[in-house]
């Protein structure tokens, strides 16, 4: 189902596709590196491990054009966890919604690229995120207005593993389940650590496959840094419709090995010394 990247014209085996999809993410990964080391804040770790499934949304899957990001039938796109921007900030500027040179202006004063996502600020950004819980409320209500309005879109979101202990995320899949949309899809980015430690102990969300099916959700576990995995979900989600889940296994930190699946690495800046053996290792392909 899937062909063409980035919007082009060519048309991809699913290998090939594959292969440049994973190129993209590393890509994606070193801007991330590069802009939290040069702001000395930010959240590497659950930007690093939603990187392959944000890549996928804005290189194959969405149907959105950064000449014209105001088209009433793109597709819309919601990180609810909106600390992690600078995997979406750095899709956004490699689609071409702004210059290249603003992801080194990352929470700086006056930068487009906030902390948390600013719809007035950062060009394709459709709605203010980061206070965690909000995100699927928000794509809910505009995968209903998309059909009200007679417009034909999909709507993404993008939650966190900590963030839906939220009570909020479970009144919007209540609801969700109640009205189904078709157009409603929705991404767990299940890496199992949270700001405090692992989720498992602060607040267990198991068995999670079964709270979303006894919601009204399709569900599907998928590997969340398997880019055939993902667009094999993705495809699923498109053919049995929404309200969809997919629940991604991640690592935090992923790419980076002394990163990967460390907790401190949630909201911690790398030191010169790290960033440089971390660039080292994204730089030949990330960590194995």
């Amino acid at each position: 189902m899937f062909h063409s990247f980035a919007g082009g014209d060519k048309i991809y085996s699913r290998k090939d596709l594959v292969q440049k999809l994973e190129e993209q993410t590393n890509i994606i990964r070193q801007d991330i590196l590069k802009m939290i080391y040069t702001a000395k804040k930010g959240h590497p770790g659950g930007s690093f491990s939603a990187a392959e499934i944000v890549t996928s949304l804005y290189f194959s899957i969405m149907n959105i054009d950064p000449s014209n990001p105001d088209m009433p039938d793109r597709d819309r796109f919601i990180l609810s966890k909106g600390h992690a921007c600078p995997v979406w900030y750095a899709n956004l500027a490699r689609r071409g919604f702004f210059e290249l040179e603003h992801l080194a202006t990352l929470r700086q004063t006056h930068s487009i690229l906030q902390g948390h996502p600013v719809m007035t600020k950062t060009p394709g950004v459709d709605i203010n995120t980061g206070s965690l819980g909000n995100g699927l409320s928000l794509g809910l209500g505009m995968a209903l207005a998309s059909k009200n309005n007679g417009h034909d879109y999909n709507v993404y979101v993008v939650m966190g593993d900590g963030e839906i202990q939220e009570g909020m995320i479970w009144e919007a899949a209540m609801a969700a389940g109640h009205f189904n949309p078709k157009n409603f899809f929705a991404i767990v980015d299940y890496n199992g650590l949270q700001n405090d430690g692992k989720v498992k102990d602060i607040m267990g969300l198991e068995p999670l496959t079964d709270k979303w099916i006894s919601f009204g959700w399709h569900v599907r576990e998928i590997d969340g840094h398997d880019m055939n995995d993902i667009l094999n979900g993705f495809e699923w989600m498109h053919k049995v419709g929404g309200p969809a889940v997919l629940i991604a296994h991640t690592q935090k930190g992923k790419g980076v090995s002394f990163m990967e699946s460390i907790v401190e690495w949630h909201g911690k800046t790398p030191s010169g010394e790290e960033y440089k053996l971390a660039m080292e290792e994204l730089m030949v392909g990330g960590a194995e």
